[in-house]
C-alpha cells in the first residue's frame, strides 16, 4: 500500500507560502501523493487551485482530491479545470468526487442539496465526455482523462463507481469500515461486468506532537461540528503518535487500500518530517 499526505489547504489562516513549501517538502519523502479536501463555507483553499500551486514545485507525487464536492460546480468548468491541471502536471492528477455532507456549502453557492446525489451520477458520465470533445481544451494527459474515484459510503455509491469511475475513496473510518466498503465496491465492480478490480483509496487525520495534539483535536472538531455529538467520536480517531501511525497504516494495508492519504490537523511543516518518519 502506499501512503500519500495532504495538504494543509482547509485548516484556517494558513499562508500560500506554507501549502507551496509543504508540497516541496513532501516531494522529497516517502509519500507517493498530495491530497487536498473541498469546502466552501469555509476558510480554505480551492482545491484544484491548490493542486496546481503543487504541480509547479513537483514532478514525482501524485496530485489527488479527496474529494471536490462536484453538484456544487459546473460540470463542464470541472472537466476543463481538471483536464488543465493534469495535462499541466503531466497526468498525476487523480480526481476524487463525492456530494458532500455540509448544507451551508450548497447554500452558498445556490446548489441543490436535496438533488445533489442525482446530480453527481450526470456529472460523472458528462465529465467523461467533456474529456474527449475535442471542442473542450485542454486535452488530459491521461488517456481517457484523469483517473476518477467516487467517495461516500451510501448504497448508491458503489453503483456509481462500477458504473463510471476507476475506483472508490472512503472519507474516514477504522480499517474494519474500509473493508466494508471496499468488498462493496468490489461487488458492484463485478456485478457491472468490469474487468480487474477497482482503484480503493481512503484518508485520515494527523497530528503528530506534545505540542500538535490539542490544536488537532480543536481543528477535528470545529470541522466536524455540523455531525453534532459524532464530531468528539471523529475527533478521537486522530493519529497522534507515530506508534497509532503505523498501527493504522498496517491496518488499512491488511484492508486492501491501494493509496492512504494521511491529512494534517495542524499546518505546522514539521508535520510533514514527523509523518515521513512514522510511515518510512
Amino acid at each position: 500500500m502506499r501512503v500519500g499526505i495532504g495538504l494543509p489547504t482547509a485548516i484556517s489562516a494558513v499562508p500560500g507560502s506554507l501549502v507551496v513549501e509543504w508540497a516541496r517538502r513532501a516531494e522529497e519523502g516517502p509519500f507517493s501523493s498530495l491530497g487536498v479536501v473541498d469546502r466552501i463555507a469555509c476558510d480554505s483553499y480551492d482545491p484544484l487551485v491548490a493542486l496546481a500551486a503543487a504541480a509547479a514545485v513537483t514532478r514525482r507525487v501524485l496530485l489527488c482530491t479527496m474529494v471536490v464536492i462536484a453538484p456544487l460546480r459546473n460540470t463542464v468548468l470541472l472537466a476543463r479545470e481538471a483536464a488543465s491541471l493534469d495535462a499541466l502536471s503531466g497526468g498525476r492528477l487523480v480526481l476524487g468526487v463525492a456530494v458532500g455532507a455540509r448544507q451551508v456549502d450548497y447554500d452558498a453557492t445556490g446548489a441543490d442539496f436535496r438533488e445533489r446525489g442525482a446530480r453527481l451520477s450526470g456529472q460523472l458520465a458528462a465529465l467523461r465526455a467533456a474529456w474527449e470533445d475535442e471542442r473542450i481544451g485542454p486535452r488530459p494527459a491521461q488517456a481517457g482523462g484523469p483517473r476518477l474515484l467516487v467517495g461516500g459510503t451510501g448504497n448508491d455509491v458503489f453503483g456509481r463507481v462500477a458504473r463510471y469511475a476507476d475506483g472508490y475513496v472512503m472519507g474516514g473510518g477504522p480499517p474494519r469500515l474500509f473493508a466494508r466498503m471496499a468488498d462493496k465496491a468490489r461487488a458492484a465492480w463485478a456485478d457491472h461486468g468490469r474487468p480487474g478490480r477497482p482503484l480503493l483509496w481512503a484518508q485520515a487525520y494527523f497530528a503528530l506532537g506534545d505540542d500538535a495534539v490539542d490544536a488537532g483535536m480543536r481543528y477535528m472538531r470545529d470541522y466536524y461540528a455540523f455531525t453534532g455529538p459524532y464530531a468528539e467520536r471523529i475527533a478521537a480517531g486522530l493519529l497522534t503518535t507515530p506508534q497509532a501511525v503505523r498501527q493504522f497504516v498496517q491496518g488499512y494495508a491488511e484492508a486492501g487500500c491501494d493509496e492512504l492519504v494521511l491529512l494534517p490537523a495542524v499546518a505546522h511543516l514539521d508535520q510533514v518530517e514527523r509523518l515521513a518518519d512514522a510511515v518510512a
